[in-house]
């Protein structure tokens, strides 16, 4: 696909006001769109599984960073209370501490109202599954919406999510079991092994429902998702998560993008979601204020912010989970695998 084709379809994809309660079903046609009313959040439908979601998803690795547990409770209950209804989260985040003050904040009607995403690192079935009750313990419910394999960044890690006794057979038979509703995986390293875990669905006759990944002005420069793993996901009908927008803040601190640009070009892509990581209120504030006027760019405008960040895009200096080990989680805690 061409820039020209993904700005369009990023402007076609289903934008819908705000209903009663989050992750639910949207009316009308995957491109039928329809405005967003009120000063409510526009929606996406996640891919295959037809939900509509917040274009705007709360990140949950800065949950269990605050000072004090009331202080992530009300980062949490201000953004669904602006409207945001797709969290994420993962049983690794700061010593599962992220998810515990997720799951209290979503207590008093919350939990109804939200998408709600974690992620397993095992590799193995039983790690993987013993992973999945820890999360659904912390986050105090009994069914996460969707379910995620953690940090595909190693060549092996495909064939072993796939292997007979893999986490794939632990996430499914969760789905069976009602534990789940969706399945998908991210990363954060490189587009070959994003490409290796759809051909070895393939090969298993086997489809993710999501895949998460950096969508950023600097991805576009170096190793990228967008280019290489984007068209894949949209052919596929398999749900964008965009993540990373600022590239860990990198972008804004060089001054190289402001946040809005930067939330605007990953919502300017066909992703479903992009995920933003909010350490205050202030933050959440930010982000729900640009969801609520956004406007997809027109190429002109991406061509400005991509001429703008092509000397910090190259060879990925600017993007350290590519070329780094420095956010590889389980690579610093190979114990996580299994």
């Amino acid at each position: 696909m061409t820039r020209r084709e993904f700005l369009e379809l990023a402007a076609a994809m289903t934008l819908v006001p705000l209903a009663a309660c989050g992750g639910r079903t949207g009316q009308g046609g995957t491109h039928e769109s329809v405005p967003a009313a009120g000063g409510a959040l526009p929606q996406r439908k996640l891919g295959r599984t037809g939900v509509a979601v917040s274009l705007v998803g709360l990140g949950g690795f800065h949950m269990g960073m605050q000072e004090t547990e009331e202080e992530s409770l009300r980062i949490v209950r201000t953004a669904i209370d602006g409207g945001i209804t797709f969290l994420d989260n993962c049983w690794d985040y700061n010593d599962g501490e992220s998810e515990r003050r997720m799951g209290k904040a979503l207590q008093g009607g919350y939990r109804e109202k939200v998408f709600l995403m974690s992620k397993i690192d095992g590799r193995d079935a039983a790690t993987a599954a013993r992973q999945i009750d820890e999360s659904l313990q912390r986050l105090r419910t009994d069914r996460v919406d969707l379910m995620q394999i953690h940090e595909v960044i190693r060549p092996t890690d495909p064939e072993r999510c796939f292997a007979q006794g893999g986490a794939v057979e632990a996430l499914v038979a969760a789905r069976q079991a009602g534990k789940i509703r969706y399945i998908g995986f991210t990363g954060h390293k490189s587009p070959r092994w994003h490409l290796e875990m759809l051909r070895q669905a393939d090969a298993h006759r086997f489809t993710f429902d999501t895949v998460q990944m950096p969508l950023n002005v600097l991805d576009a420069h170096h190793d990228s998702f967008e280019r290489n793993v984007l068209p894949v996901l949209v052919e596929k009908n398999i749900g964008v998560i965009g993540m990373k927008p600022l590239a860990d803040a990198r972008i804004v601190m060089q001054g190289i993008a402001s946040a809005e640009e930067c939330l605007g070009y990953a919502m300017s892509l066909p992703a479903s979601v992009v995920v933003t990581g909010c350490d205050s209120v202030e933050r959440v504030e930010q982000a729900l204020r640009v969801t609520r006027g956004f406007r997809p760019l027109t190429e002109d405008g991406v061509n400005a912010l991509l001429a703008r960040s092509a000397p910090a895009g190259q060879d990925g200096a600017n993007e350290l989970y590519k070329t780094t080990e420095q956010y590889d989680g389980t690579a610093q805690n190979p114990q996580w695998l299994g």
